[in-house]
C-alpha cells in the first residue's frame, strides 16, 4: 500500500506545483482575446516603454559584461584574504529587497546622497534619469552575471592555463585565447539570466529613477502605471516580457543541449587510439 501512496503523492504534488506556476500565466493570454492584446502593444505607452527598457538594459547589459568579467575572472583564480566576503558583498543584491535596492542607489548618487554634492558640482544629476535605470538594472542585475561567470572560469582547466603559459602566452592572452572561449557557454548563460533580470527589474527603478513616460519608463513600470487605467495594455505588457523571458530560457537550454550533443558526437567520432 505504501509503495502505491508514496508515487501517487509525489504525482500530486508535482501536478499542483506545476498548476500553481503555469495558471497565472496562461491566464495572462486567455483573460483578454489574443487580438486584442496585440493591438495594446501598439499604445504610445507601451512603444514608449519597450524604447526605454531595450536601451537602458543594453547599456547595463555592456557595463555588466565589462566590468563584471575581469572581476569574476580575479575572484575565481585568485585566492587573498577577504575573498569569501567579497564574493559574498557581490552575491548580496540578489537578496536584497529591490525597494531597499532603490533608496540605497538614492542614499549613494541621489542630490543628498554620498556622492550628491560631488555629482552636483560636477554638473551631473543622476536620479530621474535614463542613467538613474541604466545604474539601478546593472545594480540588480549584475551579481547573476558575476556569480554564473565565476563558476565558468572556475571550471576551466587550469593544466590548460598552465600549458598556455608555460609555451610562452602572457596572462592577458592565455586569458583571450584560452579561457574565455572554455568559458563562453556558462558566460552566455549569466548574461542571459542578467538580461532577463533586468529587462523585469522594478523596485530599485522606480524609487531612483522614478516613471516618467518615454525618459524611464520601463516596460514593469507602464505595466504598474496601466494596472488601473487600462487592464488590457498592463495584461499586453505583461504578455510581451512572458514571451521574451520563455524566448531567452528556450534559447539557452537548446544552446546547452546543443553543446553537450556537439562535444558527445566529437568523442564518438574520435578515431581510437587502441591497437
Amino acid at each position: 500500500m505504501t509503495r502505491r501512496l508514496f508515487p501517487l503523492g509525489l504525482g500530486v504534488s508535482a501536478t499542483i506545483a506545476g498548476a500553481f506556476l503555469l495558471l497565472p500565466l496562461v491566464a495572462i493570454f486567455t483573460r483578454v482575446p489574443l487580438g486584442r492584446l496585440v493591438d495594446q502593444l501598439g499604445r504610445s505607452v507601451v512603444t514608449d516603454a519597450i524604447v526605454v527598457s531595450v536601451e537602458t538594459t543594453l547599456i547595463a547589459q555592456a557595463l555588466i559584461l565589462l566590468f563584471g568579467t575581469p572581476a569574476a575572472y580575479l575572484l575565481a583564480t585568485r585566492r587573498f584574504p577577504g575573498r569569501s566576503l567579497a564574493v559574498t558583498l557581490v552575491e548580496l543584491p540578489l537578496v536584497l529587497p529591490p525597494a531597499v535596492a532603490g533608496i540605497g542607489l538614492l542614499a549613494a548618487f541621489g542630490r543628498v546622497g554620498l556622492l550628491g554634492p560631488t555629482l552636483s558640482f560636477l554638473g551631473w544629476q543622476v536620479p530621474f534619469t535614463q542613467a538613474a535605470v541604466v545604474m539601478a538594472v546593472a545594480f540588480v542585475a549584475s551579481p547573476l552575471y558575476v556569480r554564473q561567470a565565476i563558476t565558468a572560469f572556475e571550471a576551466v582547466d587550469p593544466v590548460l592555463v598552465d600549458a598556455s603559459r608555460t609555451l610562452g602566452a602572457g596572462e592577458a592572452r592565455t586569458f583571450a585565447r584560452i579561457v574565455l572561449p572554455l568559458a563562453k557557454a556558462g558566460l552566455a548563460a549569466g548574461a542571459a539570466l542578467a538580461f532577463a533580470r533586468g529587462l523585469g527589474e522594478f523596485g530599485a527603478t522606480i524609487m531612483f529613477a522614478g516613471s516618467l513616460q518615454g525618459r524611464t519608463q520601463t516596460l514593469p513600470l507602464a505595466i504598474y502605471a496601466e494596472f488601473d487605467s487600462n487592464f488590457d495594455t498592463a495584461l499586453a505588457i505583461g504578455g510581451l516580457l512572458v514571451v521574451v523571458s520563455a524566448v531567452l530560457l528556450v534559447s539557452l537550454k537548446l544552446r546547452f543541449r546543443w553543446k553537450r550533443s556537439g562535444s558527445t558526437s566529437r568523442f564518438l567520432a574520435a578515431p581510437s587510439t587502441s591497437s
